[in-house]
């Protein structure tokens, strides 16, 4: 049977990305990520549950984070399971810890700190939450710009039932 491995979850970071360089060079980032989910119980009170998941990025996806989130920054994360196992030094229990590989993410405006709901952040400083401009491909045309739509050969068919 086939497997398939894929996460896919948005939160704030619980602290400051921790960020170290392997000796061949490789840039390895180590973050949380906190997601509250609200509901209302059987005898309906409203309650709230936080969920915190460890998150492993490495190479260039690693320095930007390390570079641009913080502790409270929200960030949109896709990655896979990976489940570590080792055995407790002291107490010789073999143990385990879920935990996501970064495969890649994005920036997601708002977020505490920075005027909250998920809008435009509230008057937060765009050198502080954005990744440096790309600069223009060579040998063709320069990238469109996000908010401009689509060309008329990319025409996306309105009535897909999905």
């Amino acid at each position: 049977m086939a497997s398939f491995n894929k996460v896919i979850m948005m939160g704030n970071l619980t602290r400051d990305p921790e960020v170290r360089v392997t000796p061949g060079g490789l840039t390895i980032c180590k973050f949380t990520v906190a997601m509250n989910r609200k509901f209302k119980s059987q005898d309906g009170q409203e309650k709230e549950e936080v969920s915190y998941v460890d998150v492993d990025s490495f190479g260039k996806q690693a320095e930007v984070i390390s570079k641009y989130f913080s502790m409270g920054k929200p960030i949109l994360v896709e990655g896979r399971l990976r489940q570590d196992k080792w055995e407790d030094k002291n107490t010789k229990e073999k143990r385990s810890k879920l935990m996501v590989v970064l495969e890649g993410f994005s920036f997601v405006s708002g977020g505490r700190g920075e005027g909250g709901g998920g809008e435009d952040g509230g008057g937060s400083n765009p050198s502080e939450s954005a990744p440096p401009a790309r600069p223009a491909r060579s040998g063709g045309a320069p990238a469109a710009p996000a908010n401009r739509p689509p060309p008329p050969g990319d025409h996306i068919d309105e009535d897909v039932p999905f």
